[in-house]
């Protein structure tokens, strides 16, 4: 009944994505602000308004991984994992793949080792989810079972007379 459920391969990977943050988030901004003059309009837009969402949604992401996987909370931990999956994952890949926002080596290098915290995060926090999931799940059915031992409900386990007369069809009197 106490069995941890938590994930030590994931909290050690938000744990080092806590120290790469700020050097991704460093190296990111130094480049754009290199980069920025020779990019088109809507590039500077598109990387700016990237830059400070993806810094967001990082530190939100990051609180709510480190809350539900320590605490085995099931709401902050698919809050992580929807983050992941849905908003960060995008965005490091348009970062990635993106060639008209005129990548740079060193931006490449941090966009990878980014993706790939964020492709691990998300697999091991979808195991680690579901594994909390069955165990809550399992404890609530136990709960209700012994709910039921202690206070029986009258006639819940056994049919009245009435209930008890299969009716036959076809037969007669």
């Amino acid at each position: 009944d106490n069995e941890i459920i938590s994930s030590l391969p994931l909290q050690m990977s938000l744990y080092f994505n806590v120290y790469f943050f700020p050097f991704w988030w460093l190296s990111t901004v130094v480049i754009l602000y290199l980069k920025y003059p020779v990019l088109s309009d809507y590039y500077k837009f598109i990387l700016v308004t990237i830059m400070i969402l993806a810094s967001l949604i990082e530190a939100i992401r990051l609180y709510l991984g480190y809350m539900g996987n320590l605490q085995e909370k099931v709401p902050e931990l698919a809050g992580f994992w929807l983050l992941s999956l849905l908003l960060q994952l995008p965005i490091i890949l348009f970062l990635l793949f993106n060639e008209g926002a005129k990548i740079q080596p060193l931006e490449r290098a941090v966009h990878i080792v980014f993706a790939f915290f964020l492709a691990f995060q998300v697999i091991t926090a979808f195991v680690t989810l579901r594994r909390m999931v069955n165990k809550l799940a399992t404890h609530f059915r136990l709960q209700e079972f012994h709910r039921l031992e202690e206070h029986p409900v009258p006639g819940f386990y056994s049919l009245d007379n009435e209930e008890r007369a299969v009716p036959m069809a076809g037969r007669g009197p």
